[in-house]
């Protein structure tokens, strides 16, 4: 397993798993299959460029990108100690391999490096329990439950938001 940050020329990749990730696991997202399929690939592109302190990573084995997480920085001044992880997934058929560890590991290396960023925060559904248990081995914790944070199919689901804070305030 190959994991790397990603960038402009993986667009076509990003895409098609990004919107395969919809499909699979629509309780992960906020965004919608219905949403992103028509978006041109320029799109996709530009998540990929990022923005000061941002990026995204993804999971390659061989050529194949199997997992992706993203992550983006803050940009008003009195926030941008703070990161947010976004997008974060794994293909069913790399699940139980160590690739979502694997990837946060990356990302959580890279927001470790970049400057005056302190913490990272991410939004996960309450009933992935596989999910609340890796990042609470990684060190995140809950600090907010978000009742009918999205409804899906006409069902109310809950959010937990979850951070970790790299330096003490």
């Amino acid at each position: 397993m190959n994991i790397r940050r990603l960038s402009e020329s993986d667009a076509p990749q990003f895409q098609a798993l990004r919107l395969a990730a919809l499909v699979d696991k629509p309780e992960a997202f906020v965004t919608s299959h219905v949403e992103e399929k028509d978006l041109p690939l320029a799109a996709f592109e530009e998540k990929l460029a990022g923005c000061p302190g941002g990026a995204v990573f993804g999971a390659f084995d061989g050529d194949t990108l199997v997992g992706i997480a993203g992550l983006a920085r803050e940009t008003l001044l009195q926030t941008r100690h703070k990161g947010r992880i976004w997008g974060m997934y794994v293909a069913a058929a790399a699940r139980g391999r160590g690739v979502a560890r694997a990837l946060l590991d990356s990302l959580l290396a890279y927001a470790r490096t970049t400057p005056d960023m302190a913490k990272v925060t991410l939004s996960v559904d309450s009933a992935n329990i596989a999910a609340i248990a890796l990042y609470e081995s990684l060190g995140f914790v809950v600090f907010a439950r978000e009742v009918d944070a999205v409804r899906l199919d006409g069902q109310s689901r809950d959010d937990l938001q979850m951070h970790l804070r790299f330096a003490a305030p």
